[in-house]
């Protein structure tokens, strides 16, 4: 499978390089337009069987879109937009963020990508004093920040405090805006907290049972989070 990544130069060039690693991958350098609405738009793309967009202009988003290609929006522009997209094209997914991606939409590109791409999946091993063993990514983000902060937790202690570190350590190696309107780093964090705590939970039960109130803490903030994008 052929992917094209799309951007204008701000984001998409770590994902770039991530995601060339496991696919055949295209880098497609669009405009940044200044105006806010651009008219008939010219937006040249060698043939791909799906485009990952990073672009920051909506118009220009929705010229990739026209092309009748799978699209997944890396930068999101809400749902207001992504209703009208469908409009055009059925086969765009927006996600929440590109680490919430999973491969249970209705495109078969899509999904190929999302089962090595998007929400974090490990293969965690813990002793019975509550050290991480071993940690490997089945499945993480593909701007590398699921594998770069997750190299530090083999030896760790499984805890609150752990697990606060690794979120912050996520936040750090995160390509997405702070505070963004449908996708932020802190959200990104949380998604992958939540998801390391039902990986350690499935092989080691009375820690996750141990740890439960600081997950429903983590959940409730996640759904805090996102009720902001709707």
């Amino acid at each position: 499978m052929k992917i094209g990544i799309v951007s204008d130069g701000k984001f998409g060039d770590r994902a770039f390089e991530v995601i060339r690693q496991k696919f055949q991958v295209e880098w497609i350098a669009a405009p940044f337009p200044q105006s806010m609405v651009v008219d008939d738009l010219d937006l040249p793309l060698p043939d791909c069987d799906l485009y990952i967009s990073y672009v920051r202009h909506p118009d220009v988003a929705l010229a990739i879109i026209e092309k009748q290609r799978p699209v997944i929006l890396g930068v999101s522009f809400g749902p207001g937009f992504l209703r009208q997209a469908k409009t055009i094209n059925e086969d765009v997914v927006a996600p929440i963020t590109m680490c919430s991606l999973e491969d249970n939409t209705w495109v078969p590109a899509i999904n190929e990508f999302a089962r090595v791409f998007g929400r974090p999946v490990f293969d965690v091993r813990v002793r019975d004093d509550g050290v991480i063993d071993n940690i490997r990514v089945i499945r993480g983000s593909p701007c590398g920040s699921t594998v770069a902060a997750s190299a530090d937790l083999a030896g760790t202690t499984f805890s609150e405090e752990q697990l606060r570190h690794y979120g912050l350590r996520i936040c750090h190696f995160c390509r997405a805006p702070r505070f963004g309107k449908t996708c932020d780093k802190e959200l990104s964090g949380l998604l992958h907290v939540r998801e390391l705590i039902r990986s350690v939970s499935t092989v080691a039960p009375a820690l996750g049972f141990r740890l439960k109130p600081f997950a429903d803490e983590i959940m409730m903030m996640i759904e805090q989070k996102l009720k902001g994008t709707l």
